[in-house]
């Protein structure tokens, strides 16, 4: 039986896929000013939730909420920024390099120890990484920085969730994301905005709930299992993204790229599968 966190961090995944291929669409949009849409209605939908269930919002150990607020933020510019700017998988999984800084940090974040073999799997990673690059000439350094910038804050924010999971409800937790967000959001929009027409309205209140909808499964998910033994389920997003870019926006990719996808996620199923296996030793 899969355990109910992998069943939440799965739904949290497509829930991202789904909010990506939004993002996509509106790629003439400002990044800053999908973020503040997207705070705006993640904002409104947490406050009534936790009003909703009688749950109070400011949480207890608010410098690891604000924290995770803020690593948040930057995860999220900097993966909205590739998304508009390079093909849909090949963000995803840059962006999904996130599993490994989750798993590094969390040594030093949540206490959480990680094997030395464990890094060869995450160099195993990294090469995957190089080759994208190296071999897709639309993708730029810059994009590249931007998308490792946005996992490493990934990870970061994961940790943090994970060191809320026994002072705080989900929920707050959720809510403290666009809280800290959106006045960053808002002041960036003031720099460009763009008003939206027609069906841009749809996708960005769209990918504000699915937005929502992943936060909320994958809050859920950290606070019940150990990051090491569930993130990597994140690389299902990967498929996800190649079936929506080959089939919505008919994007191609070179063989070595997707070579290139095949070992970051050949090194993360490598871990999943080391870690399950040392866990079973230490019991």
């Amino acid at each position: 039986m899969i355990p109910k966190g992998a069943q939440y961090l799965l739904l949290a995944t497509f829930c991202y896929a789904l909010m990506n291929i939004c993002v996509k669409f509106i790629f003439h949009i400002p990044v800053m000013e999908v973020v503040m849409f997207r705070c705006i209605i993640c904002l409104l939908a947490s406050y009534t939730h936790l009003k909703i269930i009688h749950q109070p919002i400011w949480g207890n150990n608010k410098k690891a909420l604000i924290l995770r607020g803020i690593f948040g933020t930057i995860s999220l510019t900097a993966f909205f920024f590739t998304l508009q700017r390079i093909p849909l998988a090949s963000a995803t999984t840059i962006q999904y390099l996130s599993p490994i800084f989750t798993i590094i940090l969390a040594t030093f974040i949540v206490k959480e120890k990680t094997n030395a073999g464990q890094y060869l799997f995450f160099l195993l990673s990294f090469v995957g990484v190089l080759m994208i690059k190296g071999f897709d000439g639309r993708i730029s350094y810059l994009d590249l920085g931007a998308g490792v910038l946005s996992a490493f804050c990934s990870g970061c924010a994961y940790n943090l969730i994970r060191k809320t999971s026994k002072s705080e409800h989900p929920m707050v937790v959720v809510f403290y994301f666009p809280l800290v967000a959106l006045p960053f959001a808002v002041i960036g929009t003031l720099f460009g905005y763009i008003t939206p027409t027609g069906t841009d309205w749809l996708f960005l209140i769209l990918q504000g709930v699915f937005s929502q909808l992943g936060q909320t499964f994958m809050t859920m998910a950290l606070q019940q299992e150990k990051a090491s033994g569930i993130v990597n389920l994140q690389y299902t997003g990967v498929i996800f993204a190649l079936m929506f870019g080959f089939f919505i926006f008919n994007e191609r990719y070179p063989t070595t790229s997707l070579a290139g996808m095949a070992l970051i996620i050949l090194g993360i199923i490598l871990n999943f599968f080391y870690s399950r296996y040392r866990a079973k030793l230490v019991t």
